[in-house]
Order: C-alpha cells, then structure tokens, then sequence
C-alpha cells in the first residue's frame, strides 16, 4: 500500500529532473540571441568610427585647390608622378611651373632644391610671373643675385601642412619670412598671394602653388 505513494513521488521528481535542463538550456539560448546583436553593436561602432577618420584624415592629405585640376593625371607631370621625384625635377613636369623651372635653373638651384631635405615650396604659376611687367622679370631673370634672393625666399626648411597655414610665420631660406592665413582649401601668403593648388607631395617636400611672386622685404 505504501509503495504507491513513494513510486509517485519518484517518477515526478524524476520528471522534473528531466524538464530542467531543457528550461535551462532555454533560457541560455534566449540571452544569448539578445546578447549578440548587442555585441555586435558594440564591436561594429569603432570599426565605423574609424573607417570614417581615416576618411577624413585621407581627405586632408590630397592636393587641394581651383588649379589643381589642371594637373595630368597619370605620368611624370601628375600628383602620383610628381610623388616620386625631388621638387626641381617634379616642377619641371609641371607646364604650368615652366618659369619658375627656367628661373630655377639660371640662379643654379636644381641641385640645391632637389637636395635638400623636407622643405616646403610655394612656387609661382607661370601666370604670377606674367604679372611682374616684362622688362623687370627680364632684368631680374638676368640677375643671379636677385634673382637667388626671390627665389630662396619661397622656400621654407621644413614640410609645412595645410593646418600649420591656418596663421604663420616661417623663416625662409633666404632668411626672411613668410606669413600665412586662411582655413579649409583658401589659403594666402604674405596677405598677397594665393594657394590655387595646395599640399602637392614631391620626394622631398611640400608644395603649393601660388598665383603671385613673393617679394621679399
């Protein structure tokens, strides 16, 4: 009579012992699903963080500028070709630098420019040399003394950023300086002359082009 009773109790105690593990097991599988797409969330948002200021960052270090898309490009004369050589070599693959290219070579500063070790070049378009009235760029051009002198002073000993042109001063090679302002892609030397093609990479330095020869004091 008593065995009854007891072979009950066993079978619903065996019967909850069997339920259990499958609740468990659900409820494990529940938090995990809701887990996941939480991580993945959270791992997700500084992948895209990142990407995006790489972005930026890639945006900040390309040629900027009106005339820069005047700039070939594929071959020696492009951004990626100009890249690869020193700044006399990559100005001279350039059209638009053809002047400063001839007014380069008269003064014998090839050697010197493509030397030298990060600089900074603001070199004046063919048009910013056509400003200067014809007998004076011909008497200058003439004039290796003077000539040096102009010349040495668009050029500043180190690799200047477009964030470093926000507001300046730099010493140049010809011991004067240069003052800068501006912000984003607008950017002016001496209050005079403008950045038309900006942070333009050669071998050895930075440069940006400018629509107007700077005259030292």
């Amino acid at each position: 009579m008593n065995s009854t009773p007891r072979f009950r109790r066993t079978a619903v105690a065996l019967a909850a012992a069997a339920v259990l593990p499958f609740s468990l097991a659900a409820c494990s599988d529940s938090g995990s699903d809701s887990a996941a797409p939480a991580a993945e969330k959270s791992a997700e948002k500084p992948a895209a963080d990142g990407a995006e200021g790489q972005d930026q960052a890639s945006a900040m270090e390309e040629p900027f500028g009106p005339a820069c898309a005047s700039v070939p490009k594929e071959g020696a004369g492009s951004f990626s070709g100009m890249a690869q050589d020193p700044v006399a070599t990559a100005a001279s693959n350039n059209p638009a630098l053809s002047t400063l290219v001839s007014a380069v070579t008269k003064a014998g500063l090839v050697d010197t420019l493509n030397n030298a070790q990060d600089i900074t070049v603001f070199a004046p378009t063919n048009d910013a040399f056509a400003k200067i009235p014809k007998a004076d760029l011909d008497k200058v051009l003439n004039d290796k003394a003077a000539l040096t002198n102009i010349l040495t002073y668009h050029v500043v000993g180190e690799r200047l950023t477009p964030e470093q042109l926000t507001k300046g001063s730099f010493p140049t090679l010809q011991k004067g300086t240069v003052t800068t302002a501006g912000s984003g892609e607008t950017y002016k030397v001496n209050d005079a002359s403008t950045v038309v093609c900006g942070n333009v990479k050669t071998a050895n330095a930075n440069v940006y082009i400018v629509d107007t020869v700077l005259m030292p004091k």
